[in-house]
């Protein structure tokens, strides 16, 4: 891709963004400078696509900017049909810009564009408004007012606002940024409707202005609050719609113009190569310091083996900074992933039919950029089964003695190296026996197949199941579920349910903070090493073969009181068995579901740079990729997910076998 093809999509990608969230704002709320926004953007968009050629961007730009001109004027009413089309051609915007991005061939947005049009002729010109001649306010200042200002003067004038003219002196030297200063404090007073320039009565040197406000608050109060003395009352407010300083306070909103001008767009190709620097330079690190142990053994604290470990060690402090400096500009909040699934859950909403609130919390929870990207996929999956599948319809709820409006709730929390992602909604939760029953029907298991309810649950994840009934535009033909898990898995992370039927369902994702190096523990097992992410460690521990038991063909220990399952990791990997006294137990698992590992040794704790097996070797089963160590040595990283799936089919493939030694 050409760097000004990138900067088109990076810019493009951030305006859609922008776009999504302001208009969502403008549901919420109506606020004439959210439209403004909406309309800067979509008109920005329009410039940009046209600087770079892109005409399929630009006409359909040109053609909803059109749209928004129309609302910003009055001449068509705001309504959640007119938000739901403007969101419908923010998306068609999105996918012409990943085609561009992908290098595919623009789809004609000719059709889009007569649609757009066709809306506008549909919803209809408002029927012209009434004359501003009679309000008793200038002719010399209505002539002056664009037709924008025209219609913002009516709506204030029809909200019962007074309006006032305030009048003010800059030098010429340095109005702007004491204009600037003058009209922030009057957007926190009311609505500046226009700033009009004047030369009447101004001396040499100097500009002047005329500012025309809509506001609620009394003369005097403006007097206070706009720091201005010559401020003329054109029309009174109504005595229902006056504010007084007791009435509402005013927050002064402060811009910092320094964050912006620092602000540098950074390609994250380029902070993975820092990064891949970085990680070599840890491993020449570790050589720095298995060198200098081995001088101390040989040689005692001689001078080179002390002045060695120093320097090792001052490059490991300076290499950290550097490696979590890197690290943090990989990082994004949540607000922008929870941002994106509020549009998605406002469109199916509407489509289902339903009444849902939805309910956000952790939007300050950061994760890293390419995991972010990730995940949006599977959690409009998880977004639109709560919708479709779990929260039931208005008349179903009221019928069942819920509250008619559903609830959906999103949160993201930091634990430990982990993020984690809750999706839960308050519907009908999942029925065990409907999808064993449907997991039969499917063939996905055998009738003589026994599985206990967790198991039963994450059939769900199986590749063609559904549960829906009917096939709706949202889901029901059984796709989905399974990419969510393939996708979490190869992110390094876990897929929990927690559900009761009739109460509702929550789907926890775990999910690593960052990508780019992973904690791991490394051990062996049959005189080979392995790497286990932290991220799925719960703890870990010393037993005896003698301490084995085995109940229904799976072997299993008691660990503080409970029976955890065991997986000899030698026989995962059909590697000639270690037989000795004592093993080690790694504990990985998420939720309830958890299973131990058998180890030979716990070797160390180390950071990791999990690398891609190539395409040879990509589906050797239960390894997700292979790490570099200080000594150049290369361990295979464990796929924890594929283990632990290992595990519990033993007792399918294992049920007649009995005990056997570890």
């Amino acid at each position: 891709m050409k760097p000004s093809k990138k900067d088109f999509i990076a810019e493009a990608e951030e305006i859609i963004e922008e776009l999504g969230s302001l208009v969502l704002e403008l549901q919420e709320e109506f606020s004439p400078e959210t439209l403004n926004s909406v309309f800067r953007s979509v008109h920005t968009m329009k410039g940009l696509s046209g600087l770079f050629g892109i005409k399929e961007v630009t006409d359909l730009s040109h053609s909803l900017e059109s749209l928004l001109d129309d609302l910003r004027l009055g001449k068509i009413e705001i309504t959640g049909e007119i938000i739901d089309f403007i969101l419908s051609n923010i998306d068609i915007l999105k996918n012409l810009i990943d085609q561009v991005a992908e290098d595919h061939d623009i789809d004609d947005v000719s059709n889009d564009v007569r649609e757009i049009e066709k809306f506008r002729g549909v919803a209809g010109a408002k029927e012209k408004e009434s004359s501003l001649s009679t309000t008793g306010i200038s002719e010399s200042i209505l002539k002056v007012l664009s037709e924008y200002e025209e219609h913002r003067l009516k709506a204030n004038l029809g909200d019962g606002h007074g309006i006032y003219l305030l009048k003010t002196v800059f030098s010429l030297s340095d109005f702007a940024p004491q204009l600037e200063e003058l009209i922030k404090r009057l957007k926190d007073t009311g609505e500046l409707i226009a700033t009009l320039p004047t030369s009447q009565g101004v001396p040499d040197g100097s500009i002047g202005f005329n500012l025309l406000l809509g506001a609620s608050y009394p003369l005097e109060n403006i007097k206070s609050r706009t720091l201005l003395s010559d401020v003329e009352q054109l029309i009174s407010p109504k005595l229902s719609q006056a504010v007084t300083p007791e009435s509402k306070t005013s927050k002064a909103k402060e811009t910092s113009l320094k964050s912006a001008a620092t602000t540098v767009r950074v390609n994250i190709d380029k902070l993975d190569g820092i990064l891949n620097t970085i990680n070599e330079l840890m491993l020449l690190r570790s050589a720095l310091v298995r060198i200098s142990q081995e001088l101390t053994e040989s040689y005692g604290y001689a001078p080179l083996a002390v002045d060695l470990y120093k320097i090792s060690q001052s490059i490991d402090v300076k290499l950290r900074h550097l490696q979590h400096s890197v690290l943090d500009l990989r990082m994004v909040p949540f607000s922008h992933i929870f941002k994106k699934l509020a549009q998605v859950v406002r469109r199916y909403t509407r489509e289902a039919g339903k009444e849902i609130n939805l309910n956000i919390f952790g939007e300050d929870t950061e994760i890293d950029k390419q995991i972010a990207e990730e995940i949006i996929d599977p959690l409009v999956h998880l977004v639109r089964n709560s919708i479709d599948h779990g929260i039931e319809s208005k008349n179903e709820r009221t019928a069942l003695g819920k509250d008619p409006q559903g609830n959906l709730t999103l949160k993201a929390f930091s634990r430990g190296n982990s993020v984690v992602i809750e999706i839960q909604d308050d519907g009908a939760g999942i029925d065990p026996d409907k999808v064993l029953q449907k997991a039969v029907e499917k063939k996905i298991i055998s009738k003589e197949q026994v599985l206990d309810r967790n198991e039963i649950i994450n059939l769900i994840f199986a590749p063609g199941l559904s549960t829906k009934d009917g096939v709706s535009e949202i889901s029901g033909r059984g796709v989905g579920m399974d990419i969510v898990k393939e996708k979490i898995t190869s992110l390094g992370g876990f897929v929990g349910i927690e559900t009761e039927k009739g109460a509702g369902s929550k789907f926890i994702l775990t999910l690593p903070i960052t990508l780019a190096i992973v904690k791991a523990l490394i051990t062996e097992v049959s005189k080979r090493r392995f790497a286990v992410p932290l991220t799925s460690i719960e703890e870990t521990f010393i037993f005896t073969k003698e301490s084995v038991q085995t109940i229904e063909g799976r072997e299993v220990i008691e660990l503080r009181n409970e029976m955890l399952p065991l997986l000899r990791t030698s026989e995962a990997f059909d590697l000639e068995e270690d037989v000795r006294d004592e093993y080690y137990g790694v504990v990985v698992g998420v939720g309830q579901k958890r299973v131990g590992l058998v180890m030979d040794e716990l070797i160390e704790q180390t950071e990791i740079v999990i690398k891609p097996l190539g395409e040879h070797l990509k589906n050797i089963p239960c390894i997700s990729g292979a790490a570099e160590t200080g000594k150049y040595e290369i361990v295979f990283v464990m796929d924890i997910d594929a283990m632990m799936d290992e595990a519990f089919s033993k007792r399918k493939n294992n049920g007649s076998k009995g005990k056997k030694d570890v």
